[in-house]
């Protein structure tokens, strides 16, 4: 007999005959909670096989119910934030029984994608655009005469960043209808709600008070001061029974706080939502990892999962050596003890980037500045100018978000700042959203920085000395998980700036590798009787090294987990044609093409980076010139 806790031992009765929320649509209302406990039941079931984004959909079952239930998707838009809330949504919206599939190759994307599902109004993974997008779409519907309503749900954190209130600030002077909805899972904004503020937050979207206002405003309309006296007790009320007039002021009717677990109060305040004209702001409450004990007690952890036992919570680990996220947090705590001037800076990012044991250790030279790219990186500069040493550590995807901030506010005035880029390369089961594809190339043509990607693990730790030691910006820019398990020396020495090294002596070809592509290098070259160059810098480049390999072999291979446009084989390129030397090259990287969600192991093999797919892409560019297979 099953446990009585198994979120597989309920009957799925209502869930498995919703195929989409027109079937959703169909229920009784009464038989909603029933629902809410079949797909939370559902969601746990799934994630604990494949991994993914757990505590932040657990949170908005019953929110996610009431908005297919209420309104009219996908003719009214539905735009999710971030998209670790979205799992519940993909699970009503017909793709119940692909979700086995979620974040695997040839499955289902882990966040809202348009070609998967006309569902899934708008593409996302990063965060706070769901504003901006609504906006978007709702401007559109009125130039082309549409009446459809556009609702945009924000959360995990996702309003604290600057482009939501640039789309709120926006949005607020625009004679348009749109509905944005704060799932408030962390309480950031209010303290806990219960049954008066569920009480006012319906009767403020109530018919009556809606049209007791506008009626108001008609019958004011001549008398202005006496208009204005009511316009001002009437922001005086609300101000002293709601937690803030911020959106008000902003042009949006606010209104909440509302419990985001009572389906009963959701659906008839959506209902009044839905009637109601103009820019409205509901504020939802809810609690991330709701229903699942572990996900309640933990949310952080269970935000973001690896597969785990459904019944005890517990995780199933594989990784067996250090990550090279822990290999930067040892590294950034062992500096910090001797160095007071070491401050570290991340935007929302502390366990993802190995912050945890600094944060505790030093709390007064730590700063999350939360979903604030931008900021972390101009705020950075700032420190640097008053003789501190910043280290941001960030994501290579969300690094993207702060270009400007780096070659205007970091790069251009040479300031000694330290980026630790971490998820550089392809990512895995996260996909094309979190990939980090792209960093060696933007960053690659703005003078002043030293750019490095580390081989292994001893390296890495060799790196980030270097580029904290170097006095001006420099990034470390290193892959997710594990590496291939060099033991690590906490004494060893920084690197001389720009050198590389010869890891194998072989003929004819010479590969070139960058970062992590060394270790299959090394394989492919035994193969292939090859030199292998660990170049270790993408910027400088060991110049002296390539004219020399460049001199002694008949074809250069370069290889990196970068986009090949404008990556480190660009670089190589570039420097052997301002020389003048005339050298036939292949250089291996990332195609020019966004990579789908996989493990690993299987993207690498999909883009020709694996040992088979590089001995293939050599031999089959060099065949009819001493093929090197023969070699």
């Amino acid at each position: 007999m099953p446990q009585r806790n198994d979120p597989a031992s309920t009957h799925r009765l209502l869930l498995d005959a919703i195929d989409s929320p027109v079937d959703l649509r169909r229920l009784p209302e009464h038989r909603l909670p029933e629902l809410a406990a079949e797909l939370r039941s559902f969601l746990i079931e799934c994630v604990s096989k494949t991994g993914g984004h757990l505590a932040a959909g657990l949170g908005v079952v019953e929110l996610t119910i009431a908005l297919h239930y209420v309104f009219n998707t996908p003719h009214d838009r539905l735009v999710w934030d971030v998209g670790h809330q979205a799992y519940p949504h993909k699970i009503l919206t017909g793709r119940r029984d692909r979700m086995h599939t979620l974040r695997q190759k040839g499955g289902i994307s882990g966040f809202p994608r348009r070609s998967e599902s006309e569902y899934d109004t708008f593409g996302v993974g990063h965060s706070s655009t769901s504003i901006s997008a609504a906006l978007g779409m709702a401007l559109a519907a009125k130039q082309k005469g549409e009446r459809r309503q556009i609702i945009a749900v924000i959360g995990d954190g996702a309003l604290g960043a600057g482009m939501a209130f640039e789309a709120l600030n926006h949005a607020g002077s625009m004679d348009i209808d749109l509905v944005v909805i704060l799932n408030d899972n962390k309480m950031s904004i209010s303290p806990p709600v219960g049954a008066i503020s569920n009480y006012l937050a319906r009767l403020l979207s109530g018919k009556f008070y809606t049209s007791m206002r506008e009626g108001s405003k008609q019958a004011l309309a001549g008398m202005p001061q006496l208009r204005h006296l009511v316009g001002r007790w009437e922001e005086h009320v609300k101000g002293m029974l709601m937690p803030s007039t911020l959106f008000e002021e902003l042009g949006f009717n606010y209104i909440g706080p509302i419990d985001g677990h009572d389906l009963d109060g959701l659906i008839r305040t959506l209902r009044n939502i839905r009637d109601m004209p103009g820019q409205r702001f509901l504020h939802v409450v809810t609690k991330k990892g709701r229903g699942f004990k572990p996900a309640e007690g933990e949310p952080v952890t269970y935000h973001g999962v690896t597969p785990f036992d459904k019944h005890t919570g517990q995780l199933i680990k594989t990784a067996t050596g250090p990550t090279y996220t822990q290999i930067f947090g040892g590294w950034l705590c062992d500096t910090a003890e001797s160095d007071p001037r070491l401050v570290a800076i991340t935007p929302a990012m502390c366990e993802g980037s190995g912050l945890t044991a600094f944060a505790k250790r030093f709390p007064e030279r730590y700063f999350d500045v939360g979903i604030a790219e931008q900021h972390a990186v101009t705020l950075a500069a700032g420190l640097a100018c008053e003789g501190l040493k910043p280290v941001v550590a960030i994501y290579s995807s969300f690094f993207q978000r702060a270009y400007d901030q780096l070659v205007h506010d970091v790069a251009l005035q040479n300031l000694d700042v330290t980026f630790a880029v971490d998820r550089a390369g392809l990512v895995g089961p996260d996909g094309a959203t979190h990939a980090g594809s792209f960093d060696l190339s933007f960053c690659r043509p703005i003078p002043n920085l030293v750019i490095m990607a580390p081989a292994d693990e001893n390296e890495c730790r060799r790196m980030l000395k270097t580029a904290y030691e170097y006095p001006g910006p420099a990034i470390v820019r290193y892959p997710r998980g594990t590496g291939p398990g060099a033991p690590i020396d906490p004494q060893a020495p920084a690197l001389p700036i720009g050198q590389g090294e010869i890891r194998r002596q072989g003929s004819r070809i010479a590969i070139l590798a960058f970062g992590p592509m060394l270790q299959p290098a090394l394989e492919v070259a035994e193969v292939l009787d090859a030199t292998v160059a660990n170049m270790r810098f993408v910027k400088p480049l060991d110049a002296a090294l390539i004219w020399d390999l460049a001199d002694r072999h008949e074809f250069l291979v370069t290889i990196e987990e970068n986009a090949i446009a404008g990556g480190a084989g660009s670089a190589v390129a570039e420097l052997l044609a301002a020389q003048g030397i005339v050298k036939r090259c292949l250089h291996l990287g990332l195609p020019d093409r966004y990579i789908e969600h996989a493990e690993h192991h299987e993207q690498l093999a999909d883009v020709g980076l694996d040992i088979r797919g590089i001995i293939s892409s050599i031999q089959e560019v060099f065949t009819g010139q001493n093929n090197p297979s023969d070699a």
